[in-house]
């Protein structure tokens, strides 16, 4: 069985801050426990976020409690018609994940039966302790890049593949390729991208982040791929051109990695295209369909270059 490392860092913060409550002689530090458990996330963004929401909810909460229980007293009565105001309020100022946790609160200061210095302070150590551990253990990060890396070669060697096999069937009309790689780069796309979210999410203030443009351009050729798989399974009778853009097709699946080589595969396909132009016009229904079919491929096969280049410009 697998641990991750929030796994972890709730293992070890948890007993921490329940011993540095109990240590200073707080009441009720259990609660400190339960609010590092809360505050833990799997990145610094959202921890970060989840504190912030914590501790303000939390401050609103003492507030609200004082006003309503010193006003109609300590009874359940309170507690609901305070909950009416408070709810509505968190709800506008944008903080609701922290009701729960400031739930906890209210229900202290009314098993206190008062609300004076004394209280309030021991609420406010309680806070600061939850929530101060959650930060400091989520300062630390695993590097995500090795992952990322691995999912980069990965929807390469796929795009690498998926090419080739077009370029097979463009040549002899090898139907036995199973597609496999189309539904498992789908879901490596998927997966990267979330992955690439969480890195970026992980560097407060770094404004760009190179693997997650990285995917989302892949992931816009992809389907470009996806929209030449029936142009191809459409063109017959016209092999001399087929070879040619087979050719090209097989030369561009040994280029599919993260380097800037667009700009010289855009100049073939405008040399392609020139040759196409300059051969004779088709003489039957059917080669007509097949060259419009085969010129629509070239057509997507320039946008799929198109984003790349725009990709290493943005990039540089």
């Amino acid at each position: 069985m697998k641990i991750g490392y929030r796994a972890v860092k709730t293992a070890v913060g948890t007993p921490i801050a329940i011993w540095i409550a109990q240590l200073i002689g707080l009441e009720n530090f259990a609660s400190a426990g339960i609010l590092t458990i809360l505050c833990i996330q799997i990145t610094r963004k959202r921890s970060l976020l989840s504190a912030w929401h914590r501790f303000a909810a939390c401050m609103v909460a003492m507030l609200f409690s004082f006003i309503f229980f010193e006003t109609l007293g300590y009874n359940p009565i309170a507690i609901g018609l305070m909950l009416f105001a408070f709810i509505p309020v968190t709800v506008k100022l944008n903080i609701t994940p922290g009701i729960i946790t400031s739930s906890v609160i209210i229900l202290h200061l009314y098993s206190y039966q008062q609300i004076g210095f004394s209280e309030i302070w021991n609420e406010f150590l309680l806070i600061v302790i939850g929530i101060g551990i959650a930060l400091l253990l989520n300062l630390y990060m695993p590097s995500l890049e090795g992952k990322l890396h691995d999912y980069q070669h990965q929807v390469e060697d796929n795009f690498s593949m998926i090419l080739k096999e077009l370029a097979a069937f463009l040549r002899n009309h090898n139907d036995h390729w199973t597609g496999k790689e189309l539904t498992e780069t789908a879901g490596l796309l998927e997966e990267a991208k979330a992955l690439a979210y969480r890195d970026v999410e992980n560097h407060l203030l770094r404004t760009h982040n190179h693997f997650y443009h990285y995917f989302h351009m892949r992931m816009k050729q992809f389907e470009i791929l996806e929209r030449m798989l029936p142009l191809v399974t459409s063109i017959y009778g016209i092999r001399e051109y087929a070879n040619k853009v087979a050719d090209f097709f097989e030369e561009l699946s040994g280029a599919v990695h993260p380097g800037n080589t667009a700009i010289l595969y855009l100049k073939q396909i405008k040399e392609l295209r020139e040759g196409f132009r300059e051969s004779e016009l088709p003489t039957t229904r059917e080669e007509f369909e097949a060259r419009a079919s085969l010129y629509t491929l070239l057509n997507e096969m320039e946008q799929y270059l198109i984003i790349k280049r725009s990709f290493k410009k943005s990039d540089v």
